[in-house]
């Protein structure tokens, strides 16, 4: 209904693993969590011995641009995570590309990141349509047990993003996202990968690999990704760089390093063209 959670500096919020505790923040609404460098906001586990997965995550719905559809309706999505219910709350998506979530700055989100269903996850900081108008900066994603970072359309800019041993992919983006990303960090722990093969940047147009509008067509600069090293690497890492399903992404002045099997993979036709075409 519109509401706004404020949350002070210094805060500590802790996940019930039980019941899979998250943090919904639904069309209309807004979180304010604005930390500082002494005194960060955290999300973390309130296991005693904490570990991946120990509760759900953020997940952030906007009223941006998306290229998904939801029962016929075009330019609204649902949310991955079984979290959506019958009054709408896990749907995001619609015509305001400056749209406000609010703020995340000086946040670290731990020990998060749980699968509903294979294929249907929540990540440690899942932005569904989230618009420009909100503040994303200095969030520190740290040992989730799916994507650390996923964007599901939306034109959110985001600076000062860090990965930290992640399980799955570092930065995930698809169903449209058209935002600005810069200045980001991942680092991952070598025996630490996902069932579904793990990657740096994992990036679509849509599940269909459509030419639905907008595309996906991000934008992200200044870009760090240490992957795995050492003696024995986990076998399901699979490529610092996966494109595919007909996106446009925008990568720039970025470092990929580790031991993956395969550092950039440009995958299918459509995706060859349109790193053909600029």
């Amino acid at each position: 209904n519109g509401a706004t959670l404020t949350i002070e500096a210094g805060t500590v919020i802790k996940g019930d693993k039980t019941s899979k505790g998250s943090l919904i923040v639904t069309r209309g609404a807004k979180i304010i969590a604005d930390g500082t460098p002494s005194e960060p906001i955290v999300f973390t586990s309130n296991e005693a011995n904490p570990t991946y997965g120990d509760w759900g995550g953020i997940i952030l719905l906007g009223n941006s641009l998306t290229n998904a559809s939801f029962q016929g309706q075009q330019g609204v999505g649902e949310i991955e995570g079984g979290v959506n219910n019958a009054e709408g709350d896990g749907l995001h998506g619609g015509t305001d590309p400056l749209d406000n979530s609010g703020i995340l700055r000086y946040v670290r989100i731990e020990y998060c990141g749980i699968a509903f269903q294979p294929g249907s996850e929540i990540n440690g900081l899942t932005m569904g349509s989230v618009g420009s108008g909100t503040t994303i900066e200095y969030v520190q994603v740290a040992f989730c047990g799916d994507d650390s970072f996923e964007w599901f359309g939306g034109t959110v800019n985001c600076k000062y993003l860090i990965a930290y041993r992640g399980l799955d992919d570092d930065f995930d983006a698809d169903f449209g996202y058209s935002g600005k990303v810069q200045f980001g960090l991942a680092v991952r722990d070598p025996q630490i990968a996902d069932q579904s093969s793990s990657n740096g940047f994992e990036v679509d147009n849509d599940a269909q690999g459509s030419g639905n509008t907008p595309k996906t067509k991000p934008t992200f600069s200044n870009i760090t990704i240490i992957g795995p090293t050492g003696g024995s690497i986990n076998s399901l890492y699979n490529r610092a760089n996966h494109l595919r399903r007909n996106n446009e992404i925008g990568l720039y002045n970025s470092l990929f390093v580790g031991q993956y099997p395969v550092g950039l993979f440009i995958d299918g036709d459509s995706c060859a063209v349109n790193a053909q075409t600029g």
